[in-house]
């Protein structure tokens, strides 16, 4: 992430009760004969998410008003805490060091990229996770659990640096919490305090942000 970041959360009080989740690009040209042709314009899925649901009472919107000032608007990325998907393992559960595979040891490398993998049977999509939670992360290389001593987290970038290279052929596993580097993606927030407290929601859009 670039230096306009803050390695802050926003207010968990305000997640729970948004909406939002992961889009992508994709081309479809219809051909002449009426079969499509599709390509994926972007590698990684971006997520896109709408804060106004949670806003609920006037200390709802103060709490808001000055994280979004703090921020100056989307001039600062921040944390987010998706609600349904923050873990390496299912929700319900604590994450285990053989969760996720982040990579295979070859005697030499010692730093790998936390990553959470999507589907296994047909085409599985591995995503890079930037922004772990400090203290969440657990590894494990051929399934035995290193010790806090045996690796070092990077809490800005999600790499983790092993004090001994595995060996060759080695699986190197990891659990761990995250959250989403996103900013707000708008420059005004105009909230009518009646609506809101009338049931009628605001608009709060965030956007994951892309290395």
């Amino acid at each position: 992430m670039p230096a306009s970041f803050h390695e802050v959360r926003f207010p968990l009080a305000l997640s729970y009760g948004s909406r939002g989740g992961p889009e992508r690009r994709t081309e479809i040209v219809t051909l002449g004969s009426g079969d499509e042709e599709r390509n994926a314009l972007w590698r990684h899925s971006r997520r896109a998410y709408n804060a106004g649901p949670a806003l609920r009472r006037a200390e709802d919107i103060a709490l808001l008003l000055a994280f979004f000032e703090e921020r100056r608007g989307p001039l600062y990325g921040f944390r987010w805490r998706d609600t349904f998907d923050h873990a390496s393992c299912a929700l319900g559960r604590q994450p285990a060091a053989t969760d996720q595979p982040i990579g295979t040891g070859d005697g030499s490398t010692t730093v790998f990229q936390l990553a959470k993998t999507y589907g296994a049977a047909f085409a599985p999509y591995v995503r890079p996770i930037v922004k772990p939670v400090a203290g969440s992360v657990r590894v494990a290389v051929n399934g035995a659990e290193l010790p806090a001593s045996g690796f070092t987290v990077d809490p800005t970038t999600g790499r983790v640096t092993l004090a001994t290279a595995p060996a060759a052929g080695a699986a190197v596993t990891a659990g761990f919490l995250f959250d989403v580097p996103v900013r707000f993606a708008t420059d005004r927030i105009e909230i009518d305090h009646q609506a809101v407290l009338a049931g009628v929601l605001a608009d709060i859009p965030i956007l994951e942000l892309r290395r």
